[in-house]
């Protein structure tokens, strides 16, 4: 991310507001100089073509868009009573991608919002999930950031095969307590083609994603170079993620119990599962 897109993010978040229930909220005062809205007859004439886009895809007006009276100053100790508006997620998303294209906070905005929109529809799924479709959901996550990291680690001179291991190891070594890769398998009582992430229950599997993610960001954003740099890198990602763990009172990652199914276990039964559930319904004929 450049230093634009990272200072953009900041002053997105900056600008939200929690309430005492814990929900947030946008005031689209402030949302619109973020923006580059100038003028508020601008911005509210994008917050109906917003609003209209909210009402098309069945959702509440009211409830992503109240509207709220506030006093500004408007001069010499003079105020003046205006109308705003506490946006919600869903309600900024609607707003950007409502929004001027040509103005470059648009896209990130964009952007901004669409993942954080994400993340919240994630986050609401997956606390209805139960543990075996959690760990399948953070599995494949981490599938795909594996691939992000060993981009990353690659760019920064993370070459052969043998390189690329000791750098995953230095991650595990960090966010383990210094235990390699082949004491964990060990303490899993695994077999020896047995995969690591794949007998992790799902809070382990969090942290561990957690690891992956922040390294990839740390090697792209300080532009780290060299093996050792890289290695040291992810250790020390692993051990600020250990240290954040034991902060708030968890478990440590190797302390957690250890699934008796794998996830390539659990996936291969709900693929089974799902076939047997097709050949049961009806052929639809068309007529």
């Amino acid at each position: 991310m450049s230093d634009l897109n990272a200072t953009e993010y900041k002053t997105f978040e900056e600008i939200k507001i929690i309430r005492a229930d814990g929900s947030e909220y946008w005031p689209a005062r402030e949302l619109a100089p973020v923006l580059d809205y100038a003028k508020w007859e601008n911005f509210s004439k994008v917050i109906d073509r917003a609003m209209l886009a909210c009402r098309n895809s069945g959702f509440e007006i009211a409830d992503h868009f109240p509207d709220v009276r506030k006093m500004v100053d408007i001069g010499s100790e003079t105020k003046r009573r205006v109308k705003d508006y506490e946006l919600s997620r869903y309600a900024c998303y609607l707003i950007v991608q409502n929004g001027d294209p040509r103005k470059e906070v648009i896209a990130l905005g964009q952007t901004y919002f669409a993942i954080q929109t994400y993340r919240q529809e994630v986050a609401d799924r997956f606390n209805q999930l139960d543990e075996d479709n959690k760990r399948l959901v953070v599995r494949g996550n981490i599938k795909q950031w594996n691939q992000m990291l060993a981009e990353a680690a690659r760019d920064a001179g993370v070459i052969t095969n043998e390189e690329f291991a000791v750098f995953q190891n230095a991650g595990y070594m960090g966010l383990y307590g210094g235990m390699s890769v082949e004491k964990i398998h060990d303490r899993k009582g695994l077999a020896i083609r047995d995969k690591i992430l794949d007998y992790m229950g799902s809070e382990e599997l969090i942290a561990n994603l957690f690891r992956i993610s922040q390294t990839e960001s740390k090697l792209r954003r300080e532009d780290i170079q060299g093996t050792t740099a890289a290695n040291q890198a992810h250790y020390i990602v692993g051990r600020e993620v250990r240290a954040a763990i034991e902060r708030v009172g968890g478990t440590m990652p190797e302390d957690l119990p250890t699934p008796d199914k794998s996830i390539s276990q659990i996936e291969k039964e709900q693929i089974a599962a799902l076939k047997e559930i097709a050949k049961k319904k009806p052929l639809m004929l068309d007529g």
